[in-house]
């Protein structure tokens, strides 16, 4: 699955307008290469600096491009849980078919808190929703014990666990049981995570690499570590070097390069730095992208 990026028209400012033409062409590159799902407007999406009404727009697009010939997963999380219910019930107008919704950031909720939002929200909005873990960037923690518990809510289906802590694998699936979405949120232990007993991965690499990246996660699934790790061994520059910069910086550095996307994106972000570009341009080699 896909963690796509939202293409711009060329520049670096707060407004930066959105490229909707590009949009149709990312997502029909999608198409082509293998990509399992499209999860838009997540963190790869921009979704922090997107006004409610674009964001809401993204989605609706995405959902229009796709019509329905691979499942769309809307970003709709926010650290004010009206706001995420706003988004979510957006996403599930615009004809999404799930939401991923990110643990509320900067305010750092208590466990009990991050209960009561996820909770409200599943039960304000009937639409699939899969939880997002990654403290790293909301410095929030959502414990293995919390999400056991919200997997006993209905439309809760699963999680995007972006730790790269793979001991959760086995812990959350005890808790959570065998029905429940595990999704790695971590490219460069997927591989891993999805032969522990992962169901998949929500990718930042797919943004370059969709096929390869398809294709390993198959072999993965199907337990075939040789195979899925001859191709990871390919991606293993991608995973890291997609994060030189802050995401989405480099995957959209990487995406104008193939000529997929302009050179543009919105303040506070700004577009990668001339010493970041050989790295990048070497893992895009590793990985047979030219």
């Amino acid at each position: 699955m896909v963690a796509v990026v939202t293409p711009m028209q060329h520049g670096v400012a707060p407004d930066t307008a959105l490229d909707y033409e590009n949009l149709e062409r990312v997502i029909e590159f999608h198409m082509e290469n293998g990509t399992d799902a499209i999860v838009a407007v997540g963190t790869t999406g921009e979704s922090a600096t997107l006004m409610e009404e674009e964001h809401c727009d993204v989605i609706r697009r995405v959902v229009s491009i796709v019509k329905g010939r691979l499942p769309v997963i809307a970003g709709t999380g926010a650290n004010s849980t009206i706001e995420a219910i706003r988004l979510t019930r957006c996403a599930r107008d615009a004809g999404a078919d799930a939401c991923l919704l990110v643990t509320p950031y900067y305010n750092k909720p208590t466990q009990e808190g991050l209960y009561l939002h996820h909770k409200t929200v599943a039960e304000q909005v009937a639409i699939p929703q899969i939880l997002y873990n990654v403290p790293g960037r909301t410095a929030c923690d959502m414990l293995p014990e919390t999400v056991g518990r919200l997997s006993r809510i209905a439309n809760i289906i699963g999680i995007k666990e972006a730790t790269a802590d793979l001991s959760r694998v086995s812990k959350l699936r005890e808790l959570c049981g065998a029905d429940f979405l595990l999704l790695s949120g971590d490219d460069a232990t997927a591989r891993e995570f999805i032969l522990q007993g992962g169901n998949g991965v929500i990718s930042v690499t797919a943004n370059v690499a969709p096929r390869a990246m398809h294709d390993m996660c198959q072999y993965a699934l199907a337990g075939n570590r040789k195979a899925a790790t001859e191709i990871d061994q390919t991606l293993k520059g991608l995973h890291k070097e997609l994060f030189i910069e802050s995401n989405p910086i480099p995957a959209k550095w990487a995406l104008y390069t193939m000529g997929l996307i302009q050179d543009g994106i919105r303040l506070p972000l700004t577009w990668l730095t001339t010493a970041s570009e050989a790295p990048l341009l070497r893992a895009m080699q590793q990985a047979g992208i030219r």
